[in-house]
C-alpha cells in the first residue's frame, strides 16, 4: 500500500465548491482507500492505496465530478513527493504561511516565467511538478498572475508540511 496525498481544486473557498470533508472522507472509503483521513475544509485529504496516482487522481475525479455536478480537478502525491516538496521549498527562512506550493500534474513549462504579470515583490520558484511562490507581503493585496497556475491547486507551506507529517505516517 502506498500512502497518497490528494489535493482538491477549488473545494470550499470564497463559497465554491461546497464538499464537507465527511463527504470527501466517504468518497474516500468508498473508492476503497484505506486510512482515510482529511485535515483542514479546503480539500486535501491524506490515504492509502494500491492503485498508481493516474489511477487514484482518475478515480477521485470521475467520482468528485458525479458528486458536485461539475468538473473538480485532483492533484496526487505520494509521501515522498509530498515530503519532498517541503524539502526543496526554495524560501525556507520565509513566513511559511506567506509561501506556497502550487501543485501541477507535470513540470511547469519553461517559459513560465516570462509569462509572469503583476509582480511586485514576489518571489517564483519553479520546481519539479511544482510552483513556489514567495508572498512577501502577503497574498492579500497581491497582483500576482501565473498562466500555468491555474491548472494547480496552492498550499502554503504549514499545510504542506502538515499533510507530509500525516501522509509519512500512514
Amino acid at each position: 500500500m502506498t500512502s497518497l496525498v490528494a489535493l482538491l481544486r477549488a473545494v470550499n473557498v470564497g463559497g465554491t465548491g461546497k464538499l464537507p470533508m465527511s463527504d470527501l472522507k466517504a468518497l474516500c472509503e468508498e473508492l476503497g482507500f484505506g486510512a482515510v483521513r482529511t485535515y483542514i475544509a479546503s480539500g486535501n485529504v491524506v490515504f492509502t492505496s494500491r492503485k498508481s496516482e493516474a489511477a487514484v487522481k482518475a478515480a477521485l475525479e470521475k467520482r468528485l465530478e458525479a458528486y458536485a455536478g461539475k468538473p473538480v480537478g485532483v492533484l496526487v502525491r505520494t509521501a515522498e513527493e509530498m515530503a519532498q516538496v517541503l524539502a526543496d521549498n526554495p524560501f525556507p527562512k520565509a513566513a511559511p504561511n506567506r509561501t506556497m506550493a502550487v501543485f501541477l500534474d507535470r513540470a511547469p513549462p519553461a517559459d513560465t516565467l516570462a509569462g509572469v504579470r503583476g509582480q511586485k515583490n514576489e518571489e517564483i520558484r519553479l520546481g519539479r511538478r511544482e510552483i513556489y511562490i514567495h508572498y512577501g507581503e502577503g497574498m492579500g493585496k497581491s497582483k500576482l498572475v501565473i498562466a500555468a497556475a491555474k491548472a494547480g491547486t496552492a498550499r502554503n507551506m504549514n499545510t504542506v508540511a502538515v499533510l507530509a507529517k500525516m501522509a509519512g505516517e500512514s
